[in-house]
């Protein structure tokens, strides 16, 4: 048929469409039998109407898909082809069933070739995700397989189709349409005398599955994220800077945040209420107020119900100072991140250590990693949180000039696209001339996103204004990152060359 005049729709099949259903599977197994009683197609619509879908063609019935919900621990192990169908030709679909069993897929003559097969599976795929199933199983016929039996055994001839040395009408297409071959199934179907008994068990993964059986117990997928671009200024005591926290946390958390990042060394004006010898001498003093915010934007954080990422702060530990980071959680848990590159002022003028251990943080809201302002520069530690499953980097930062801030900003979006992740950034803004080294900053807060159809067009879900105080709100998608992992343009993660290099993280 011209494509031109084809009119396709997809609908779920009815017990009236049986005489239609009859002339595609007739048409479709001349060898094995034909098609399906009555009773058969009956039952399966009754029993899961939305499991069995059709393609028309001006009301004509041109394609068709027939499923049942299974228990996948029985039918991911061998079977065969009875203990789907049995001896009356009854098919039974389980209400409880985690998973969705493909039966059979047909296309008319007449339309193939228009990728109609493709329409269906990804409709399969489609009620899988809604209806909260784990995984899509079939058992495959390897119709070719006779022609080559006398010169090869069932597990080559799969291998030589999988890397398309031979072409099989049913594996080729499974296959390309990102199904697993689990195991070979041995007198799957006696009687298919092309597959030789042969069939393949084949899996499809829904990648969204979630194995929860109440709202409570169930994983977020949209996680709102607020960045603090902070304005630095002159205080007169440690009360006015944590009066300046709870403000923003109060704001933040009026828009039901899930997160609040702050900046790198915000609270960096409280070194200016003393003079200094020198700038080694003003850190340390920064240094003993450490304990105190953590504690109080850990209180913060219960009592506004939101996840603070504290930005950074000096940690002195006997003589050994570190640049750290705190993940306050709303439950009331708190992890720390120490900064892993340090920066060649902070070495030098503050004489701060480097840490040793790259973490990636479970939360209520996603799996969440914090790289302090330098550390993003360094592509490794990244790599090792996306390894670890990697979902939002938060990077807190301090830049004084525009340049600085590009390499922080290059650098994260670099991140977000090579490791299929989120990225935040928040900076500090203003001028603090009584605190020597911090007297100018410059930033633009950002949101960055991975760079693929599902994201922005260029990959910035959103962006400050720079050089201004505010406060930045983004909604972030997370089933979008599983989506992209596995169905995406290109999928960095999944194809690194493993067998030529790898990350290694030494702890």
């Amino acid at each position: 048929m011209p494509h031109e005049k084809a009119r396709l729709t997809l609908c779920n099949l009815k017990q009236e469409d049986y005489p239609k259903i009859k002339g595609l599977m007739d048409e479709a197994y001349p060898d094995l039998g034909g098609a399906w009683p009555s009773h058969t197609i009956y039952r399966l619509i009754e029993q899961f109407p939305e499991g069995q879908i059709g393609i028309l063609d001006n009301e004509v019935l041109v394609g068709l898909a027939l499923s049942v919900q299974v228990d996948y621990k029985r039918f991911a192990d061998p079977h065969t082809y009875e203990d789907i169908v049995d001896a009356q030709n009854r098919i039974f679909s389980d209400q409880k069933g985690d998973a969705l069993y493909g039966l059979d897929v047909v296309i008319a003559r007449s339309h193939r070739g228009m990728r109609l097969g493709r329409r269906l599976y990804d409709a399969r795929k489609e009620l899988c995700r809604q209806y909260n199933l784990r995984a899509i199983l079939a058992g495959g016929r390897i119709p070719r397989y006779r022609e080559y039996s006398d010169k090869m055994a069932p597990m080559e001839y799969i291998e030589r189709v999988d890397k398309k040395e031979i072409y099989d009408p049913i594996l080729s297409f499974q296959l390309a349409n990102d199904f697993q071959v689990k195991r070979l199934l041995k007198q799957y179907l006696p009687e298919d005398a092309n597959s030789d008994g042969y069939a393949t068990l084949l899996e499809w993964n829904n990648i969204l599955f979630e194995n929860t059986q109440t709202v409570i117990d169930s994983r977020k997928s949209i996680v709102r994220v607020g960045a603090v671009q902070w304005q630095m200024r002159s205080v007169n005591s440690v009360a006015d800077m944590i009066q300046q926290v709870e403000y923003f946390v109060d704001t933040v958390s009026d828009y039901q945040s899930d997160f609040i990042l702050f900046p790198e060394f915000f609270n960096a004006p409280l070194m200016g209420l003393t003079e200094h010898r020198n700038q080694t001498e003003a850190i340390r003093y920064l240094a003993e107020y450490t304990e105190q915010f953590r504690d109080e934007m850990s209180r913060l954080a219960i009592e506004y119900n939101a996840n603070i990422v504290t930005g950074s702060m000096p940690l002195l530990e006997g003589s050994a100072l570190y640049n750290v980071s705190y993940l306050c959680h709303r439950d009331g848990r708190i992890n720390e991140q120490r900064k892993i590159h340090i920066t060649p002022h902070e070495s030098y003028d503050w004489v701060i250590q480097g840490g040793d251990k790259i973490e990636v943080f479970e939360t209520d809201a996603g799996r969440v990693g914090i790289q302090i302002c330098y550390d993003v520069e360094f592509p490794e530690l990244s790599r090792i949180m996306a390894e670890k499953g990697l979902e939002i980097l938060f990077v807190p930062f301090w830049t004084d000039t525009k340049n600085s801030y590009l390499r922080v900003r290059h650098c994260a979006h670099a991140r977000a696209i090579e490791n299929e992740c989120y990225v935040v950034i928040a900076g500090s803004v203003g001028n603090l001339p009584v605190v020597e080294s911090l007297d100018v900053q410059y930033a633009q807060s950002a949101v960055l996103t991975p760079s693929d159809f599902a994201f922005p067009h260029d990959a910035a879900l959103n962006e400050a204004t720079p050089n201004t105080e505010m406060l930045l709100f983004s909604d972030l998608d997370l089933d979008k990152l599983k989506l992209l992992h596995s169905e995406g343009t290109v999928r960095n993660l999944k194809d690194r060359r493993l067998d030529l290099y790898a990350v290694q993280y030494k702890q």
